[in-house]
């Protein structure tokens, strides 16, 4: 018979022991017993590393240390040397049928290269160098896809699965049923991990569990905690012989047990309110706790009640046996008066161990007249009680242990006539330390009512949430109060439109406006009206154009037309895109030739005539420049579009029409054009055509959304396909113009309503999006500019306070909010789940819900390492400096010439070769690609890519790869980087793209998107607004813009702070946020260092 622990970690792991080496392990696992034991962590490299080095091949699929690297340990008498089988744990945390799930996989593995393998296609969904034991946003479905693909001989099975916050079932955030997380891959689960604070007794009530081997092991995060619990194999010494005990049952003989009592979430209950509860108790007070009024943290056994359809008292008559056990160091220490880590104690069992052997053999088989002989009678006598069940407890809840006595006071002062005391309690029975009506106590009954003097009120007022302190007063509160009771609340919110959306929709004025602010319903509107055109007034889709600002808004819009109008083939004949896209499509349909420069070729294009022309200028000046020039701005406006984009040092260069005409030379040398060349090209074909019946056909409904946005060219755009069109239909928000660098003014709509009198204007006043408490922040704000008092009135319910937290340093600032997102999400592990305030988990949040938003990109740096450091994925959406690089230029370039029809050119090799390597054989490369083009992934391509040029070193190409993982095809991402909009542009925090994630991106990059949680980052004296040499780029537009990232958020909205504070936050009312103050080391939060950053 052997005995295995498979499920422990490394030191790798979070909050582990350091000693949690293959040598420690070795050692313990001689002392406790266990024959074989699991490596745990396979997937961290470092770790992986260690075990290759340090580990030996023993029987098929088994490894042993090595002899030099083994620690003197005591001769521990008939005990073989223990054996390791691979194995790992993968902590999956996304969302579900509408849920955040966070559930714990065991893997064991039968090799080290199988290791290898599998944690190379998990590395590319997510981080697996941070954490021995990974935190990925990936479906369990799919994680037991992807390693039953990479290893078919893996053992997958659901961790400790009742663990409330981190299992398969857990209360906050599991599944009722197997088959709804595994779905039609349920029948690959063949066996289920109980758990500590489960025993197979308590896995019988459930019928559905009858199919599934139950095992049993530790978890341990130490090498002495090795053994806690175990199973036990009757199998050939081999991984195929483990394989057929875990999978088909044969072989396994049974279990050994923590009492369920002992372990952490045995009961109900919650930690920090000393409030412990059975589950009748709990069903009493109807899951609420009665002494702070937040919900109670649902224990195992009551977890278990809720989805059991067997008695308490039901016995599987063809389940294994299992033996309770507690770890000979607590046996001895509750024997002798002491505690289990005292030198007393450890010193006892060392001696136990030399004398008779490990420790499974002393608690379970060892003669008791030898453990007298060897320890004394108390301790002989503790190991009886232990062997008949004479074990009273105080059941473990909300992440407390339970606390165990194997003797009354009584018993022990009979015993050879000496008193004794347990470690927990002094002359006391546990009934006394449990308060009144504790369920388990000795004399009180598990309904024992709870003493009224012992419980406060459900009303009683609790101070601050955890990750900050602040001091709030009765004034304060009533005065907030007051604050959002202004925001107007529109009760019991409807899908159908209301009155100022149907207007708008069925408007049928040859021009209307429609103001619509945030979260007031605009893309609804847009869709209803389009469903309007067609469904009620018989509009042909043919007759219909819809220009979007960016293509997820172009894909958004036409997949919820398809949803509202399903089975119209003709809604293909509808032209739905940007700006670029449509001229693009229309310049190719009317025969133009078209072969746009890419960034590297407008570079190119750019640097000749800053040479030529000596100028003094860098390449991207001159590029925004020419921008600003094509959309009809001034070079002076180019210069502050520069300014304000990216805080840019102060040059003074001026734009010349000498330069203009220069640069537009180079291009048409080389038969190219930009993107701002579409709109000007399809401006002069409109301009120039005689007929307008090409117009009338496509755009006698022309809808244009985010109004605000357009430039002056866009706008001339608008009125020549509107020319001899019969109706225009506008919608936007001009309190959300933020792009006046690149031509837009919120005074647009003024300027429309001039050129077409008689323009219906239609306002929408009821806002869908955001909290009461969000809109009383944010409306003030805007009503400092130009234009009065702003007012919305909201659907939704009350929420909770706009917070503004104040940090010492930019530091701190990040430190606390990668703190408080973990927070936010439950904790992204046991650790952190277990010192979450009460109650906190039953909102918890999922990584997508949440987006951290800034003023310019460099800001993200700090936060990126920060959330590294905690372990939390990230995606940064914006365009960035990396795009900018020779490499990824050239990359780019490359590849966007072997999608055109004509193949890589002349002009693209120069190109190449000036930017990447003078010496590839670019010809060759482009046959090696060419045919792989359309079948791989880009980030296939480009790691290969990388290989054959040996650009491995250049971090630059690195993270374009990290961008790589958002597209399907090579064609894709190129498309996206030429006519995406900042937030298309994605790319991972991690060598993969995961499937859950915090945004991060700029404020800029956040217009037209939403979360349930927005931070507002770095709300700093010169950073909001943003100014230069000369001041704020434009006081009132970078006012829009903190007011776009406030009305981002849907439930949640946190202002973050360091230093001097920005003047904006000054204009916020100050009964309109709850004040707070990032907490500091010395305040007890685990406090990152700038040391961890070096």
């Amino acid at each position: 018979m052997y005995i295995g622990d498979l499920h422990i970690h490394s030191r790798y792991s979070r909050a582990t022991s350091k000693e949690l080496t293959p040598e420690h392990l070795d050692l313990w696992a001689g002392k406790k017993g266990i024959n074989i034991v699991g490596t745990g962590d396979f997937t961290h490299p470092a770790w992986r590393a260690e075990l290759a080095e340090k580990l030996e091949p023993a029987e098929p699929g088994l490894y042993m240390l090595k002899k030099e690297y083994s620690l003197q340990r005591p001769s521990i008498l008939g005990q073989s040397r223990p054996r390791f089988v691979i194995s790992g744990e993968i902590s999956s945390i996304y969302k579900k049928n509408g849920r955040v799930r966070k559930v714990h996989s065991l893997i064991l593995l039968p090799s080290l290269e199988a290791a290898e393998v599998l944690s190379r296609r998990l590395e590319a969904i997510g981080n697996i160098h941070s954490d021995g034991r990974p935190i990925l946003g990936l479906d369990c479905h799919d994680l037991l896809a992807i390693t039953l693909e990479a290893c078919p001989d893996a053992i997958y099975v659901p961790a400790h699965i009742w663990t409330p916050h981190f299992s398969l079932f857990g209360a906050f955030s599991g599944f009722d049923t197997i088959e709804e997380c595994y779905e039609e891959l349920t029948p690959q689960i063949h066996a289920l991990e109980t758990g500590l604070s489960s025993d197979p007794a308590m896995n019988g009530r459930l019928s559905a569990l009858d199919s599934f081997q139950l095992i049993s092991n530790s978890d341990a995060h130490s090498p002495a905690k090795l053994g806690r619990e175990a199973s036990l194999f009757d199998i050939p010494m081999s991984y195929a012989g483990l394989y057929g005990a875990i999978q088909r049952g044969e072989g396994l003989k049974g279990t050994i047990e923590f009492f369920p009592e002992e372990g952490k979430y045995h009961f109900d209950g919650h930690r920090k309110c000393h409030l412990c509860l059975s589950p009748s108790q709990a069903r009493k007070y109807k899951g609420i706790c009665p002494v702070c009024g937040r919900k109670l943290t649902t224990g195992v056994l009551h977890r278990i009640e809720q989805l059991a359809d067997r008695d308490e008292d039901f016995l599987l008559p063809q389940g294994r046996p299992f033996e309770n056990l507690v770890p000979l160091g607590e046996v001895i220490a509750s024997s002798v008066g002491s505690s289990p880590s005292s030198v007393k104690v450890s010193r006892q069992y060392e001696h136990l161990l030399e004398e008779l052997g490990n420790e499974f053999y002393i608690l379970r088989q060892a003669p008791l007249e030898d453990i007298s002989h060897a320890a004394g009678s108390l301790t002989a006598e503790g190991i009886r009680h232990l062997r008949d069940g004479k074990v009273q407890w105080r059941p473990g809840y909300d992440g407390e242990y339970g606390t165990m006595r194997l003797f009354q006071s009584a018993e022990l002062d009979n015993v050879e006539g000496q008193m004794y005391m347990t470690f927990e309690t002094a002359n006391a029975d546990l009934s006394e330390t449990m308060g009144p009506g504790s369920p388990g106590a000795p004399g009180v009954t598990g309904d024992a009512e709870l003493a009224a003097d012992a419980v406060p009120s459900a009303n009683t007022a609790l101070s601050g949430k955890a990750g900050v302190s602040h001091g709030s007063t009765a004034s304060r509160e009533a005065s907030y109060e007051t604050a959002v009771s202004n925001i107007l609340t529109v009760s019991n919110p409807s899908s159908a439109l209301n009155r100022d959306q149907q207007q708008a929709v069925e408007s049928v004025f040859p021009v209307t406006a429609v103001i619509a602010g945030p979260g007031t319903g605009k893309t609804k509107t847009l869709v209803s009206r389009i469903e309007h055109l067609m469904g009620e007034r018989g509009v042909k889709p043919s007759e219909i154009t819809a220009v979007t600002f960016t293509n997820k808004a172009a894909d958004e819009l036409t997949q919820r037309i398809r949803q509202a109008l399903p089975g119209r083939r003709s809604l293909n004949q509808m032209q739905v895109g940007t700006f670029h896209s449509l001229c693009y499509r229309l310049l190719a349909r009317s025969g133009t030739e078209l072969s746009l420069a890419d960034q590297g070729q407008a570079e190119e294009c750019a640097g000749e005539t800053i040479e030529a022309l000596e100028l003094a200028c860098t390449v991207r000046q001159f590029l925004t420049a020419i921008s600003l020039h094509k959309a009809g701005l001034s070079s002076a406006q180019g210069f502050a579009a520069y300014m304000a984009d990216d805080s840019a040092a102060e040059t003074g260069f001026i734009l010349t029409q000498e330069g203009a005409d220069r640069y537009q030379q180079a291009l048409e040398c080389r038969k190219l054009m930009d993107f701002d060349d579409l709109l000007l090209n399809m401006l002069r074909l409109l301009e120039q055509e005689q007929k307008a019946e090409y117009r009338k056909q496509h755009f006698s409904y022309l809808l244009v959304d985010e109004f605000q946005d357009i430039s002056p060219v866009q706008y001339r755009l608008i009125k020549a396909w509107n020319k001899g069109g019969r109706e225009l239909f506008v919608i936007g928000d001009p309190d959300q113009s933020i792009y006046g660098f690149r031509g837009s003014d919120s005074r647009c709509f003024d300027l429309l309503e001039q050129d077409f009198p008689g323009t219906s204007t239609i306002r929408l006043t009821t806002g869908y999006r955001s909290t009461p408490e969000i809109l009383s922040a944010s409306l003030p704000l805007i009503s400092r500019n130009p234009g009065g008092e702003r007012s919305l009135s909201a659907a939704r319910p009350h929420g909770g306070p706009v917070r503004l937290v104040t940090a010492q340093t930019s530091l701190s600032e990040s430190i606390f909010i990668a703190k408080e997102i973990n927070r936010m999400v439950g904790g992204i592990d046991m650790l952190d789940a277990h010192s979450q305030t009460p109650g906190l988990l039953d909102t918890a949040r999922s990584f997508a819900d949440i987006a951290v938003l800034y003023r310019t990109n460099h800001q993200a740096r700090l936060l990126e390492q920060c959330l590294q450091k905690e372990g939390i994925p990230y995606v940064v959406a914006g365009r960035e400096d990396y795009l900018d690089h020779p490499a990824v230029q050239g990359t780019i370039s490359f590849f966007g010439a072997l999608l055109k029809s004509s193949g890589l050119d002349e002009d693209t090799t120069k190109l190449c070769r000036k930017r990447i390597s003078p010496s590839a054989d670019y010809s060759s490369l482009a046959e090696r690609f060419l045919p792989r083009l359309k079948r791989d992934r880009p980030w296939k391509l480009l790691a290969d890519w990388i290989s054959c040029l040996g650009l491995g070193s250049d971090k630059s190409m690195d993270t374009f790869v990290c961008m790589s993982y958002f597209h399907k095809t090579m064609e894709d991402m190129l498309s996206t980087l030429a006519f995406g909009q900042a937030h298309d542009l994605k790319r991972s925090g991690q060598d993969s793209r995961p499937s859950d994630a915090v945004t991060l991106m700029t404020l800029h990059a956040s217009k037209g998107l939403e979360f349930p949680v927005v931070f507002l980052y770095g709300l700093r004296q010169g950073i909001l607004p943003l100014k230069t040499g000369k001041g704020a780029v434009n006081p009132e537009e970078e006012r829009r813009l903190m007011y776009v990232g406030m009305t981002r958020a849907r439930d949640e909205l946190i202002l973050t702070t360091s230093e001097e504070p920005s003047p904006f936050l000054e204009e916020l009312p100050k009964d309109a946020c709850r004040r707070e103050k990032a907490r500091t080391p010395g305040s007890g939060m685990k406090q990152l260092s700038l040391f961890d950053f070096m």
